[in-house]
C-alpha cells in the first residue's frame, strides 16, 4: 500500500508538529548520511527548531566544514524554499508517461 500524499503546509497541531519534525529529521540526517557515504562528500546539516534549539549532523568534523564553507568564493547552487516552491508547482506531471520529461526538466532548472 502507499503512503498518502500530503499538503507541504506548516502542521497546526502542535504535538503533531512536533513529532513530525523528530520523524523528519531523523530522516533527512540519515538521507545525508547515505549521500556522503554514497557520493564521497562532505555534508554540514544545521537545523534550529521553533524554539531556537539546535541540531546538527556533519560527515566530518562540523567546524572544518563551516570553515570551508566561509572562505569559498566561486559561484555556486544555492537554493530557498520559494525556488523548490517555483520548481516543484511549475513542473507537476500530468501522467505517469511525462513523470521522466518532468524530471529532467527541474534537474535542469535546479543546476542551471
Amino acid at each position: 500500500m502507499g503512503r498518502k500524499k500530503i499538503q507541504i503546509q506548516r502542521i497546526t497541531d502542535e504535538r503533531n508538529r512536533q513529532v513530525t519534525f523528530t520523524k523528519r529529521k531523523f530522516g533527512l540526517m540519515k538521507k545525508a548520511y547515505e549521500l556522503s557515504v554514497l557520493c564521497d562528500c562532505e555534508i554540514a546539516l544545521i537545523i534550529f527548531n521553533h524554539s531556537n534549539k539546535l541540531f546538527q549532523y556533519a560527515s566530518t568534523d562540523m567546524d572544518k566544514v563551516l570553515l570551508k564553507y566561509t572562505e569559498y568564493n566561486e559561484p555556486h547552487e544555492s537554493r530557498t524554499n520559494a525556488d523548490i516552491i517555483e520548481v516543484t508547482q511549475t513542473y507537476k506531471p500530468t501522467c505517469k508517461s511525462t513523470t521522466l520529461q518532468v524530471l529532467r526538466e527541474m534537474a535542469r532548472l535546479l543546476h542551471s
